[in-house]
This record gives C-alpha cells, sequence and structure tokens, in this order.
C-alpha cells in the first residue's frame, strides 16, 4: 500500500488500479479494509480501527483517494466534497485528441444499471442528469493524447462517459470505445491532485500521486 499523506485525522493512499476502494458484491477485499489493517498494526490500536471513506474511485482507476480516521475529519470532509471545497485534478491517456486545446464539455447522462455503464446526449432526456468537466490538453502525440480533467459535477462514470462522446475514449477503456485493452486490465486514467484546507488543522494540503508504471505516461 502506498501512504502519501497521513496525520491524525486523515491518511490519504495512492490507489492501485484493480482496488475497489469500499466493499462490494464482488466480496474481494477492499482498500478501506487494508488501509485499517495498516492503522491497526503501526499505531497498535485495540478494538476497531475508524475509517471513513468520503470518496471513491473506480476500480480500474488509479491514484490518489482520501479516508478520514476521525468522526470529526469525516463529519468536515463529507461537507467540503459536497461544497467542491476539495479539488481534484485527473490525468488521462485518450485515443486521437480533442478538437480543442481545452473545453468545458456539457452533457446530460443516463445510467444503465444492468450494464453498469452511462449514456451521454447533448441535450436533457428522460432521467438523465447534467454532466460538466473542463479538460486541457496538456500534450498530444501521434495516437494518444494527455489530457487534464476537473470535475464540474460528480456522475457515474463521468469523465470516462464525456471523453468518449467526444471521440477520444481513454486508453484501454473498452466500456467506452477504446481500441484494445490495457495489458493489467486498468485504464489509463489516474486521480493526479488533490488539494484542500484540512479539516482540522486549516493547513493548505497539495498532493501529487506518480505515475502508474506503463511507460506511455512517462512519454508524456
Amino acid at each position: 500500500m502506498d501512504v502519501v499523506y497521513e496525520d491524525n485525522h486523515i491518511i490519504i493512499v495512492n490507489k492501485q488500479s484493480g482496488e475497489i476502494v469500499q466493499g462490494d458484491k464482488t466480496g474481494d477485499r477492499p482498500l478501506s479494509d487494508i488501509v485499517k489493517d495498516y492503522i491497526k498494526e503501526k499505531y497498535q490500536k485495540p478494538g476497531e480501527v475508524f475509517l471513513g471513506v468520503v470518496h471513491r474511485l473506480d476500480r480500474p482507476v488509479s491514484g490518489l483517494v482520501v479516508f478520514a480516521r476521525t468522526s470529526k475529519a469525516l463529519t468536515r470532509l463529507n461537507k467540503m466534497f459536497a461544497e467542491g471545497q476539495v479539488h481534484k485534478t485527473y490525468w488521462a491517456l485518450v485515443q486521437g485528441c480533442p478538437e480543442k486545446d481545452e473545453d468545458l464539455l456539457t452533457h446530460w447522462l443516463t445510467r444503465n444499471e444492468q450494464q453498469n455503464k452511462s449514456y451521454a446526449y447533448q441535450r436533457e432526456v428522460p432521467r438523465s442528469k447534467k454532466a460538466q468537466l473542463k479538460y486541457r490538453v496538456l500534450s498530444r502525440g501521434d495516437n494518444y493524447s494527455l489530457v487534464e480533467v476537473q470535475l464540474m459535477t460528480g456522475r457515474h462514470h463521468q469523465i470516462r462517459c464525456q471523453l468518449s462522446a467526444i471521440g477520444c475514449p481513454i486508453k484501454g477503456d473498452l466500456k467506452y470505445g477504446a481500441k484494445r485493452s490495457n495489458a493489467d486490465g486498468s485504464i489509463s486514467l489516474q486521480s493526479h491532485r488533490v488539494e484542500f484546507v484540512h479539516p482540522v488543522s486549516k493547513q493548505t494540503i497539495c498532493l501529487e500521486a506518480p505515475l502508474p508504471p506503463d511507460p506511455l505516461w512517462k512519454k508524456f
């Protein structure tokens, strides 16, 4: 487990592709349990260890995940996430390149529960939710581009769905139109940076995740 920051109130971990943040119907051991065991062993905690999950990343996505170690931090972080006070920046390797160097994308997304997939529309349709993100192209290559994304809303598979909708699916993301899978089953989307004011100490926290091992990341 790759811990990038910890104190008495929060712990921030660099999640690996394939890990689930919280338990689900698969029954696989979640990252939250691994973090609990780490805290219990490191600090010799008796009994049950408290750990609050304040946000999640899709299983094939890597990058920074913030957990709360105290109930006070959990309550405040939940409020901060709800009010957009936690700024997360994503990096994605996409097929091709968006037409514009930077843009605000607006779609209306519907979610198919059985397929675990979202669909993007240019206008509002029944049972759709408005989705917005800002992107800018950091680097262009022959087949792929590196794109930075800021979410304005938090919808199911939003980045994956919206980038696919403009003809730039994320590398390895077969569900949303990628030509081929990544060898390790990941998709090339990373929660790259997180910045917020610490919920207790009020200090500014700004952290970046190391790049995934795929050499294409380092090329860009």
